[in-house]
């Protein structure tokens, strides 16, 4: 892993009034991390980000950005970095071109047609350039936030929710071009999200965040593998399958049973051998649908720290 801190946070705490919404956070990214930000809605994901950006102060507590404070070294730091907080907005009436060449203006100059048509491309709408905003998706949209994030090339790019709203499709595209970006394009992302699954897919680190207070931080792979699952398993016949699992370590594993779905608490691992034990004993499996929602992960580790 690479030792470099891009981001360091120490003892943060936001409060408004009686509400403490971010509540004496440490955090360290390292460069190169994809780092997943993890937390229901209304956990302080989105204060902690704009205190990051300057958006907001904190109550108390620092921020590190390369290494540098972001009290006495904003400027510095803001130029290196690229975000998205909440919708990115833009002119609708204007094409994906003109809004990038505008915004570019705006924050750091001239911008030359040949970088911008770089970076639609690398976004996947220079297909589009020409095109109204007004009539992109809200999937398009999100990417073309992306690159406007993007175009004053940030070594780190901070992108608050960026999948809400988006259909599965839209949903794959952003993570598709989150792991371009960092595994190609050497970037540091910061994601935050509430969605596990989404995390699960491109983050190699993570933190979790409920009420403002860290819950657990590390490696995505080390925190999630000690999580059980709750799996799912569609049988052609529940009684069959039921008396097949009697005296067996796996009856005392199943969580619900109704109709045709057996519902079981279970070890990733454990998935394949259950159901060869189906497959050997003649039941059909029509489905196996493992979940893992972040409530139940909260659930878990919480109750394991009491």
């Amino acid at each position: 892993m690479n030792e470099e801190k891009v981001i360091e946070i120490l003892g943060l705490t936001k409060k408004f009034k009686n509400l403490i919404a971010v509540n004496d956070l440490d955090l360290t990214v390292y460069k190169g991390d994809v780092f997943g930000f993890l937390g229901p809605n209304g956990a302080g994901k989105s204060t902690t980000i704009r205190m990051m950006l300057s958006l907001i102060s904190p109550t108390s507590g620092t921020i590190k950005i390369f290494g540098k404070s972001l009290l006495s070294d904003r400027k510095y730091i803001l130029k290196k970095v690229g975000a998205i907080v909440e919708k990115p907005d833009f002119y609708k009436n204007l094409t994906a071109y003109k809004n990038l060449s505008i915004l570019g203006r705006l924050s750091m100059g001239e911008v030359s047609r040949k970088k911008i048509m770089e970076i639609l491309e690398l976004v996947g709408l220079e297909k589009r350039y020409k095109s109204k905003v007004k009539t992109f998706s809200h999937g398009m949209k999100q990417r073309l936030g992306i690159a406007q994030a993007l175009l004053h090339d940030p070594d780190l790019i901070i992108l608050d929710e960026p999948t809400t709203g988006l259909d599965p499709q839209g949903m794959k595209e952003i993570r598709d071009l989150l792991v371009l970006l960092s595994r190609e394009k050497g970037k540091t992302i910061f994601l935050s999200s509430h969605i596990l699954s989404e995390i699960e897919i491109i983050a190699n680190r993570m933190i979790i965040l409920d009420k403002g207070k860290e819950v657990v931080e590390g490696k995505v792979s080390e925190l999630l593998n000690k999580n059980k699952l709750k799996v799912t398993f569609e049988v052609d016949d529940n009684n069959s399958a039921r008396k097949i699992l009697e005296g067996t370590v796996w009856q005392d594993k199943i969580y619900s049973s109704i109709d045709n779905k057996i519902v079981f608490i279970l070890e990733p691992e454990d998935i394949s051998s259950l159901n060869k034990l189906f497959v050997e004993n003649n039941v059909a499996v029509s489905a196996v649908i493992p979940t893992r929602s972040l409530e139940e992960y909260f659930l878990n580790i919480t109750e394991k720290s009491i």
